[in-house]
């Protein structure tokens, strides 16, 4: 399912008079090394009820979406997904489901309308990144993204044989070696500049030996080379379960920089009275002008300004969805503290005229 068509489908949901159910699931074996959450969810949803009155439309409505959820509870969702998440509201229409190779954090949600917090930060928190292995005759690109590895692509130039020099002498040879290379390659770049552009990928983690990496430096146009980091520990020969191992860590890394360069970015402009703004109240009125180009939300909820909570960081989650602004989790609170936990880029200022 393409997670970024059904988090704005669920913003566009408007409030309801009848409880909208969020239930996400961290469906991952306990330390028996067994999946116990099925009970636990199952009773949680039960002894919710309670909290609406007997015979109201609310308790029937609640009690009708909640025997859904059970009922697609126990055609036992595949044994491989780490985490779940459910969507479900008879009044709006909506009952959406969800299998996840990334883990979330066990929660039920009843209210007005989807708890979107934990799910726009899945995508965030997981999202797409590229990862390419070469040497001078092969290269494999993958594509991660939520944990897994979600598509794959090879580059694959013909070995050029020492024996088929024949009478060549040493300096004829290593050129055509060397521009043997160099064409594999632009092959390979090419490649990748158009997955990057297709999987709309901001950060390519790039291995090699010494002999290929300089030409893959020399050859990325100066709009690629931006998004390029050099790891090292892997070649063609590794595993997928290798590639997953080695960069979700240095993806991290990059990703918390990143973080800091967001907010420092928001908070210079805000100072200089430019394109950022801070504060609950501030970052709000912006999302409701659609001037928002990008929302900066602390990762916990609780660090909001006020103990805001979560119904607040919902809404401000869905006005970004609806006005097609971009949403960043910021996962270190320290960093957007002086704001209020919250922060944005702007897309423009408006122009008071002079009275």
């Amino acid at each position: 399912m393409d997670l970024d068509s059904l988090l704005d489908r669920l913003a566009a949901i408007p409030p309801t008079d009848l409880p909208c159910i969020s239930l996400y699931v961290d469906t991952r074996p306990d330390n028996t090394g067994r999946p116990h959450w099925a009970p636990i969810v199952r009773k949680e949803l039960s002894e919710r009820a309670r909290s609406f009155g007997e015979r109201t439309a609310a308790r029937a409505a609640y009690n009708a979406d909640a025997a859904r959820i059970t009922t697609w509870l126990e055609a036992e969702p595949r044994a491989s997904a780490h985490g779940l998440a459910v969507f479900a509201c008879e009044a709006a229409g909506l009952f959406e489901t969800i299998e996840l190779d990334a883990p979330v954090r066990t929660e039920l949600a009843v209210a007005r309308v989807p708890h979107l917090y934990p799910l726009a930060r899945l995508l965030d928190q997981w999202r797409g990144y590229a990862v390419v292995v070469t040497d001078t005759h092969l290269a494999r690109i993958y594509v991660v993204a939520l944990g897994a590895i979600r598509a794959r692509a090879e580059v694959e130039s013909d070995k050029v044989s020492r024996s088929a020099a024949g009478g060549w002498s040493q300096a004829r040879y290593q050129r055509h070696i060397e521009k043997f290379h160099r064409e594999h390659v632009k092959e390979m770049v090419d490649t990748l500049e158009r997955i990057v552009r297709d999987e709309g990928i901001e950060r390519v983690l790039l291995a090699g030996d010494d002999v290929v990496v300089p030409l893959v430096r020399e050859a990325l146009p100066k709009t690629l080379a931006e998004h390029v980091v050099e790891i090292g520990n892997l070649d063609v020969a590794s595993s997928e379960a290798e590639i997953l191992t080695q960069t979700l860590g240095v993806f991290r890394r990059e990703d918390a920089q990143d973080d800091a360069e967001r907010v420092a970015r928001v908070l210079d402009a805000y100072r200089a009275g430019g394109l950022g703004m801070i504060g609950l109240a501030g970052v709000s009125a912006a999302l409701n002008n659609g001037q928002v180009h990008e929302l900066l939300l602390v990762a916990d909820p609780a660090h909001l300004e006020g103990s805001a909570g979560p119904a607040v960081a919902d809404a401000l989650v869905a006005k970004a969805r609806q006005t097609a602004a971009r949403v960043t989790f910021i996962e270190n609170a320290e960093l957007l503290a002086e704001a209020g936990g919250v922060g944005a880029l702007l897309r423009f200022r408006l122009q008071r005229r002079a009275a």
